[in-house]
């Protein structure tokens, strides 16, 4: 159902089954994936494609254009995924030039009130912002992470899989996979054992993740010789303890810890 109150522009294309509230406007590059539901007073603007089976809620602001004092209305995009829900009052802003002029945002993902995505963003599938979490420019943020409300990441930090941040944190480093971070600078306090355990992470991968902490984390070794040690280890062949080492290795802005 389109409410005749809404504004759609003729160049916004809508998929089968879309619904927009009353006083919600979708401009005209915008393409809007089949069974999507944008509500009321909502904004769907820019070069937007938004997924099947999304939830725009009332007033969230999706593709606006980026708050980067650079950007003179160039084509730059954002993409939406399948099934993501952006609650009230959420912003999430097309990408840049500078930035590779895409904002991604996974399937199945949760932007809660008043979160905010900036340009450049990367969030995989299933990612969680809780209330009033705000993410910089270029921040990247891998399937399964939580970031908890009131939370601010810095431009360029990447927060890997299935992490998840404490709520009123600053993260201003990176944060590895499978870990939880919290603090004011951000802090390391293990792994998400809750969540990977929900998530079917067995005994024995937890046990090998533990081993790799120890020895980078813990060791007297510096990082270089610490992450080598655990590549030279029988843990490094298990997939989460090489994608736990290879993220920190490649990390530009430095790791929480």
């Amino acid at each position: 159902m389109i409410d005749p109150r809404a504004v759609i522009h003729p160049g916004a294309e809508l998929g089968e089954g879309v619904e927009v509230g009353p006083f919600s406007i979708v401009g005209p590059h915008v393409r809007v994936g089949a069974g999507t539901t944008i509500g009321a007073h909502a904004v769907v603007d820019g070069w937007t494609t938004l997924g099947q089976g999304c939830r725009i809620f009332p007033f969230a602001s999706v593709g606006g254009v980026p708050q980067d004092l650079k950007y003179r209305g160039e084509e730059t995009h954002l993409e939406v995924g399948d099934r993501t829900i952006v609650r009230e009052y959420a912003t999430v802003n097309l990408g840049t030039v500078g930035g590779g002029g895409l904002t991604r945002v996974g399937s199945d993902c949760l932007l809660m009130a008043y979160t905010h995505v900036a340009h450049d963003c990367r969030l995989g599938n299933r990612v969680i912002l809780a209330n009033g979490a705000t993410l910089a420019g270029h921040v990247t943020i891998g399937d399964w992470a939580a970031i908890g409300g009131l939370t601010a990441v810095h431009q360029f930090v990447r927060i890997g899989e299935h992490a998840y941040v404490g709520g009123c944190s600053a993260i201003t480093m990176d944060v590895p996979p499978y870990c939880t971070a919290s603090g004011n600078r951000a802090k390391l306090y293990g792994f998400n054992l809750v969540g990977l355990k929900r998530r079917g992470f067995t005994e024995e991968a937890l046990k090998e993740l533990r081993r790799a902490y120890r020895i980078i984390f813990r060791s007297k070794e510096t990082l270089a010789q610490a992450l080598d040690t655990v590549r030279g280890s029988p843990e490094y062949d298990r997939p989460e303890v090489r994608a736990f080492v290879e993220f920190i290795a490649a990390s530009e802005r430095g790791v929480t810890r």
